[in-house]
């Protein structure tokens, strides 16, 4: 009997959703089992002529990781979107466009300036830039090229499932294998998570006051953080009212408010116009000078509201206007 075709591919992010499917342990051995892995960079060698050799639609599925950037990775994930029936995209990055697609607050002239001229750990005389094709020995040698934005996956490829999460933790990684491999998958365009809000499995919830009111807004760099409190009621920004549960909640254990990364609840387009919208009715104040102040407290707005989904954002883009 022929085993379905699974390949897993990495993009634009940091490689933990790489991990993620190795934090299944002992778990993932079954699945090595029940499946044929075609393509696997990360933990295999396989090549790209490989994918190209297969015909269209022989990988059952392909969980790609990451946001995409660069002409290559837009390359791969069509050609793997031509060759796989099902594409998962896998982690926050994919999905929403992750922690990279902050890159899009600038330019590419500003990023490439910044990365090889500007830092101060730069040691780079000769002011040289990455060029997509150079001459070295006499022999030309090609880059992909870095693209002018960070795109979502499905800003690129058409995506059937989603599995949420930096990295996405390994209960929902072996609940969707289990589904894919025993055709139990629901709709496409399922996000592979609870139907509900974080706060709603959120250990200290019985915390939260009837009515949330915020006097200051503080950061966990430069204030006592709570144990057992509500994060939001103690003035801390948790975007736990705006992000989808089933994470468990691991930030808030480890004694940190949510940051976000598994994305809006379902329904909700942009998740932070939403916190944000959220966060200024719960401002203790009606003088609108008052409440600007506070808001201005936040000395990051773009990147604390949309730290995995700025990709996905409805008006926060290139803010930069360098170029």
């Amino acid at each position: 009997m022929t085993k379905p075709k699974v390949a897993f591919y990495w993009c634009a992010s940091c490689g933990g959703c790489e991990e993620a499917v190795v934090d299944l342990a002992e778990n993932i051995l079954p699945v090595i089992a029940a499946v044929e892995i075609v393509l696997w960079p990360v933990a295999l060698d396989f090549k790209r002529q490989d994918i190209e050799d297969l015909p269209d639609g022989a990988i059952l599925a392909s969980f790609i990781n990451g946001a995409i950037r660069t002409t290559e990775q837009e390359e791969m994930v069509q050609l793997l979107r031509c060759k796989s029936q099902i594409v998962i995209a896998f982690g926050s990055c994919a999905q929403l466009g992750g922690i990279p697609g902050l890159a899009n607050l600038s330019t590419r002239e500003t990023l490439l300036k910044t990365a090889y001229l500007t830092a101060p750990s730069v040691v780079n005389p000769e002011q040289v830039l990455p060029a997509q094709r150079t001459i070295v020995d006499g022999k030309e040698l090609e880059l992909p090229e870095l693209q002018s934005e960070v795109r979502a996956l499905d800003q690129v490829i058409a995506v059937d499932y989603y599995v949420p999460g930096c990295a996405p933790p390994p209960d929902l990684v072996q609940q969707a294998l289990t589904a894919l491999l025993e055709n139990k998958l629901p709709p496409k365009g399922t996000v592979l998570a609870p139907q509900k809000a974080l706060c709603e499995t959120c250990p200290r919830k019985d915390t939260k006051p009837d009515i949330l009111k915020i006097g200051a807004i503080k950061r966990v760099a430069e204030a006592p953080i709570p144990t057992d409190k509500c994060f939001l009621a103690e003035g801390f920004i948790c975007l736990g009212p705006a992000t989808r549960g089933g994470c468990g909640e691991r930030c808030i254990r480890a004694n940190m408010p949510c940051e976000g990364c598994f994305g809006p609840i379902e329904g909700v387009t942009d998740q932070g116009a939403k916190f944000l919208g959220a966060l200024s009715s719960l401002i203790d104040s009606t003088d609108e000078q008052e409440i600007e102040t506070i808001l201005k407290t936040v000395l990051d707005p773009a990147g604390k509201f949309y730290m995995f989904s700025l990709p996905r954002s409805l008006g926060v883009r290139f803010l930069d206007k360098s170029e």
